[in-house]
């Protein structure tokens, strides 16, 4: 275990710090092979099939990848990331990266995959394997930018419509995923710093909505409805991580919205912005059904009784009630971050 969370950290390291296009390649195939054991370690029919979907895409993804930079290298000569790219390799480049990443219209494999894990290795699917591919994308910044404005806006509608139906938890925070990606794609083209502080602040926030499923161990909405008798403390404060997903005000998740929308209307484009705004409160319904399930609705026990006597818990709550913190009060940190 310890080897492939290495691993996984060395990955992503290396293709933080890589200038080459080769060594950035490396570094996206290391951490996709130090996961796949993560992936498969419950040898469930399942999870092996999540497995599998999870490495045809990253594989075939990474192939573009590195067909793409070769191209580059080809056409322009050099291999380094930090120069201007050709505009055909810049645009296949993009399309891998988003097909890393798992936003619309190339998202189809992350719902599928996050359904059949289990949410700890689900959580560093949503959140730590995001982090390279999206380093990468803000370094290729600014490249064709319709296609980007594309990504964006399809991946919020994407992610708003897809969740509105789903019953399973996993798949409705990869829906969730996939919009908050495309808010960060939407604006990156114009301000890598904002899209960088919007993944910041969705990863605390993606990471106490794992931890919540995790210590209620729910994954479906209506196992949800006995959370009041387990956890009553954590299922008060769930609401409020949600609602922060969705970004509400006066929570943290509200900032990088509202700042992304005053950016892309700085930028004179208002129809991107009013679809972007209008696909959040699609987000925003399925994240209302969640919380609805969970604090307004009892559970069908047979007496009323208050919580039921059980064991101390020995799972570690202060990693989510730091991360439930944060993903709840940063927003008057918004000047500081201006």
């Amino acid at each position: 275990l310890s080897i492939l969370l290495l691993s996984l950290g060395l990955g992503t390291t290396l293709t933080f710090a890589s200038s080459h296009w080769l060594l950035a390649w490396m570094g996206l195939e290391i951490s996709t092979l130090a996961i796949i054991p993560l992936m498969s370690q419950h040898h469930h029919p399942r999870a092996v099939e999540a497995t599998t979907k999870y490495f045809i895409t990253q594989a075939a993804a990474a192939a573009l990848i590195l067909f793409a930079s070769t191209t580059n290298a080809w056409i322009t000569g050099q291999w380094d990331i930090n120069f201007d790219l050709h505009f055909f390799p810049a645009s296949m480049l993009t399309m891998a990266l988003a097909l890393k990443m798992g936003l619309a219209p190339v998202h189809f494999w992350l719902p599928e995959v996050l359904q059949g894990l289990d949410l700890t290795t689900g959580l560093i699917l949503s959140t730590w394997q995001k982090l390279a591919p999206f380093i990468l994308m803000c370094q290729i910044m600014p490249v064709n930018s319709s296609l980007i404005t594309f990504l964006g806006v399809t991946s919020t509608l994407v992610g708003g419509w897809g969740g509105l139906n789903q019953t399973q938890l996993r798949k409705i925070l990869a829906y969730s995923s996939i919009a908050h990606l495309g808010w960060m794609i939407l604006v990156m083209q114009f301000n890598q710093q904002l899209a960088l502080l919007a993944l910041i602040i969705y990863i605390p926030m993606t990471f106490s909505t794992f931890m919540i499923f995790k210590t209620n161990s729910s994954t479906t909405v209506n196992t949800l409805a006995a959370s009041w008798a387990k956890t009553p403390a954590l299922t008060t404060i769930t609401p409020m991580i949600l609602l922060s997903l969705g970004g509400l005000p006066p929570l943290s998740g509200f900032m990088p919205k509202w700042m992304i929308l005053q950016e892309l209307t700085k930028q004179d484009i208002p129809l991107t912005a009013s679809i972007a705004a209008l696909s959040a409160l699609l987000s925003l319904y399925f994240y209302l059904r969640v919380s609805y399930a969970m604090t307004l609705t009892i559970s069908p026990n047979n007496l009323n009784a208050t919580t039921p006597w059980r064991l101390q818990t020995t799972a570690s709550t202060l990693p989510l009630a730091i991360s439930a913190t944060i993903s709840a009060m940063l927003l008057p940190l918004a000047p500081a971050t201006l």
